[in-house]
């Protein structure tokens, strides 16, 4: 998987490793690291690794210097409770469902130039050296924190092992998590959930008295609010993006927790804290950047170069505020040179058929799905990409899924492509004889100028679409030269 890029071969040949070029536009793409903890779902395909590769690959052929990374994200409750529903260890279940997102991604063709995983030696060294960095200069404090306790299990149940009613008017979702609720994408502190029950054991937990480290957003958001206004112009941050941060601006930023009474984390170097391990939201977005250096030693090159790097992050819009407000302020609060995020792009939610895609009850099409289809992986990438759900929610179905094959696929671009290379194989007089001639004075020839001013135009407002992460346009103007040619060919051909 990590061989899916376009890294140049070096003498010895092997792959080269790709770093910042002086002189050229050198971007870091990233998609959001999917959990360890299941098969990704044609959601999550679309939601962050397929976008991220279908940009890569265009700008790969732009020319420009391109690493693509990606990896599971393996630490934290999620983990510890599928390992715990099959009655395995975290680490057998991280070595279990690593290797299947990696067999799924790899039939889908992404082209990642590595793809990785966060319970690496390098993740523990990078996360832990960010955290000592915002301990030195005091942007970290210590609080005692209620926190939800289940005397059946014996322990302090952290986000995901806690369920119940969101407390957010309007809402009431009844099946709510306590760090976010899944239907209105509120994050939540598990004491704030109604009517609490514990996913291990169904018993209602009581409250108790903890202590832990926590990151001084208040403190950091001059820097921060001043990265945000910047650079969400500068990088046309997707809309629905903008709108997901200034509403967490708006609310008032508040101090975060970044620590849980966890075993299967990175652990906290601190003596006070040594028994606890870092939160998810603080550890995983580091990923990128372990997952960075296990490529290359010179990891530094891509993650502290500013001012020649430009980091696209692509992820689901439950996401945004974990890369937008969280993981740039722990990197401000360092007071090193971060490469920080200058891109963003945020899909909304595929859903399937007349519901939502869950990994948890097991509705939709899951990568391992779409494989056992026999359907070409190309056929499904291009009805997510048709299907990306930009600007709001979109719906799978399979009546959908048939359709656009039928009436895009082949009867546009596959007619197309057919027609030219029919052609092309008949024999002189009816055809090229197998041999594309040259075309001395097409542009004396009326319909083939036209042709070729209106490709040129559509062209143009393809990079320019491409250029701005306007994926689905992009390729509805592909698809609309691909039309042109069916209509040139057309005239030609029978007249």
């Amino acid at each position: 998987m990590g061989d899916g890029g376009e890294g140049e071969i070096g003498i010895n040949g092997k792959k080269k490793k790709v770093l910042p070029i002086e002189g050229k536009r050198n971007l870091l793409i990233t998609s959001a690291l999917p959990y360890v903890n299941n098969v990704p779902h044609l959601g999550n395909i679309i939601g962050c690794v397929l976008s991220a590769d279908v940009f890569a690959r265009y700008c790969r052929i732009r020319g420009y210097n391109v690493l693509y990374i990606c990896g599971t994200d393996e630490y934290g409750t999620a983990t510890e409770t599928k390992a715990r529903e099959e009655n395995s260890t975290p680490q057998q279940i991280c070595d279990k469902y690593h290797a299947i997102h990696k067999d799924v991604y790899t039939w889908f063709d992404i082209s990642f130039d590595e793809f990785g995983r966060t319970s690496t030696p390098q993740q523990t060294e990078i996360c832990q050296a960010i955290f000592m960095k915002l301990l030195e200069n005091n942007w970290l404090s210590e609080n005692t924190m209620q926190q939800l306790y289940c005397d059946n299990c014996q322990r302090f149940l952290a986000d995901r092992l806690v369920e119940g009613t969101c407390p957010t008017p309007d809402c009431n979702y009844d099946s709510a998590r306590g760090d976010q609720c899944e239907k209105c994408g509120k994050l939540l502190n598990t004491i704030e959930l109604k009517d609490p029950r514990c996913k291990v054991c169904q018993a209602t937990p009581r409250t108790r008295e903890t202590d832990h480290l926590f990151l001084e957003l208040p403190l950091l958001k001059d820097q921060l609010e001043e990265y945000i206004n910047k650079t969400s112009i500068a990088g046309s941050w997707s809309q629905n993006a903008i709108q997901a941060t200034y509403a967490w601006l708006k609310e008032g930023l508040k101090t975060r927790c970044i620590t849980r009474d966890l075993k299967w984390g990175v652990p906290v170097p601190h003596e006070k804290y040594k028994d606890k391990v870092f939160y998810v939201w603080f550890d995983a977005p580091i990923g990128y950047v372990s997952i960075t250096s296990c490529y290359t030693d010179d990891w530094e090159k891509w993650w502290k170069n500013p001012d020649n790097v430009e980091l696209y992050q692509f992820m689901g819009k439950d996401n945004v505020p974990f890369h937008t407000v969280m993981f740039p302020s722990a990197l401000i609060g360092t007071g090193e040179n971060w490469t920080l995020m200058k891109t963003i792009s945020v899909t909304e939610y595929l859903n399937y058929e007349a519901g939502k895609f869950s990994k948890s009850k097991g509705v939709g099409v899951f990568g391992n799905d779409a494989k056992d289809t026999n359907i070409p992986a190309e056929v499904w990438r291009y009805y997510l990409l048709t299907n990306r759900p930009e600007v709001s929610d979109t719906l799978f179905t399979w009546v959908d899924l048939q359709a656009k094959l039928n009436t895009e696929l082949l009867n546009n671009l596959g007619n197309f492509i057919n027609r030219v290379l029919s052609f092309i194989a008949k024999p002189s007089g009816r055809g090229y004889g197998s041999i594309i001639p040259n075309a001395p004075g097409a542009e004396s020839h009326q319909l083939t100028k036209t042709l070729g001013e209106e490709i040129y135009k559509q062209v143009e407002k393809y990079v320019e679409a491409m250029e701005k992460v306007k994926l689905k346009q992009g390729l509805k103007i592909g698809m609309s030269i691909s039309a042109e040619g069916n209509g040139y060919l057309q005239v030609n051909l029978t007249s």
